[in-house]
């Protein structure tokens, strides 16, 4: 058996790099239809694609490949939703001139040297390594998996020709938010469906809904909770669970997300079996000068820290896998207002990341999604 963390998996008796799964997944298998000619040409083995999809990153933290990843970010009408005649000379001309230099800094903190890629890239890959393991041993070599990044590479576009080569001819399109929001889920539904559009053959496809009371998750939240409790010498007083903001106007307009966040808070709240007073949510990573999604974390660790709660623990539950937000912001911007406010002790709950029991929960739920496609 391999490590969790190992560059390499143990898939039906081989090692195979973790970069190399989905396509060793495919084969090469190719045959000539039944009943068909003798010139038709061989088509690939019909199997069924799962395709994960996360935010993405940058190819690089220097200037222009940030530069490039922000631009596209931050055109996307469902992130900022203002009119393009305002927005992109703003955007442009002013936003874009100076954010790379300082999102560059930020990314370059948190990069991974060794390999160039950022954690999120990482994850990501370690994710679907973890999972194609699975589904391997469940359905055989019928199921491919794979992963793509809304925004950056590798594009949604790139990974929907790449299933629908390996002979995909259903793809299940698995956006990696917990809750939904327009923002996130939507966006990337978008982009799948707009990678369809280029297909003279589409795949039949299903979306995967969102997944923040589904009890594996929930599960899974508790369990990183009670480990990184375990090992604390002092219970911490308050733990926040973080989610990533949304202008409140969102809200007004029908995005059931803040919904959805204070459902997943109270349900890993009751699966801990603690009082109300014990977990509390806040929202993080404002942007512009519009009212935000509150309490804001920045603030409310703050004001925890004057009000005497000394010692707090931070879990950020819409994030599957770490990433900017968490790794700089957290661990960054959101520890130093508390221990500034008189804060003590703060503890960073890593995300689910490749954990076993997320994973797991991964898994159980593509299981039930693919239910009528395979036995």
């Amino acid at each position: 058996m391999l490590d969790a963390r190992s560059n390499g998996r143990a898939v039906a008796g081989t090692t195979l790099p973790t970069a190399g799964i989905a396509r060793a997944q495919a084969g090469t298998d190719r045959a000539r239809p039944a009943s068909a000619p003798a010139d038709h040409p061989a088509l690939p083995t019909e199997k069924i694609g799962i395709l994960l999809a996360n935010l993405g990153t940058p190819d690089h933290y220097s200037y222009w490949p940030m530069r490039r990843y922000l631009s596209e970010f931050l055109s996307d009408r469902r992130v900022i939703d203002y009119s393009p005649w305002f927005w992109q000379p703003l955007l442009q001309l002013v936003i874009l001139s100076k954010r790379p230099f300082t999102s560059g800094a930020n990314y370059r903190e948190i990069w991974d040297h060794a390999r160039n890629e950022s954690p999120l890239m990482t994850i990501t890959r370690e994710q679907t390594a973890r999972l194609a393991e699975r589904m391997a041993v469940r359905f055989g070599g019928r199921v491919v998996v794979d992963f793509a990044m809304r925004y950056g590479n590798p594009s949604t576009r790139s990974k929907v020709r790449s299933l629908i080569e390996a002979g995909c001819r259903r793809i299940l399109f698995f956006p990696l938010y917990p809750q939904y929001a327009g923002a996130t889920t939507a966006t990337a539904n978008d982009a799948f469906f707009r990678a369809l559009t280029t297909e003279k053959w589409q795949p039949a496809v299903r979306t995967v809904p969102p997944y923040f009371a589904h009890p594996a998750y929930i599960d899974a939240l508790a369990q990183s909770v009670v480990r990184a409790y375990a090992g604390l010498e002092v219970r911490p007083d308050v733990l926040v669970a973080t989610y990533h903001g949304l202008p409140k106007r969102y809200l007004t307009e029908g995005d059931p997300y803040h919904c959805q966040c204070l459902k997943t808070t109270r349900l890993l709240r009751e699966r801990l079996g603690w009082d109300r007073d014990a977990v509390m949510t806040a929202f993080q990573s404002r942007f512009g000068p519009e009212e935000w999604l509150r309490p804001y974390t920045v603030e409310a660790v703050a004001e925890l820290a004057r009000a005497g709660k000394k010692r707090i623990a931070v879990v950020a539950p819409a994030f599957s896998a770490d990433c900017i937000e968490t790794l700089e912001e957290i661990n960054g911007e959101i520890r130093e207002a508390f221990m500034e406010a008189g804060g003590e002790a703060f503890t960073y709950i890593p995300c689910l990341n490749d954990d076993e029991a997320h994973v797991a929960a991964l898994a159980t739920v593509v299981e039930e999604n693919l239910a009528g496609w395979v036995a």
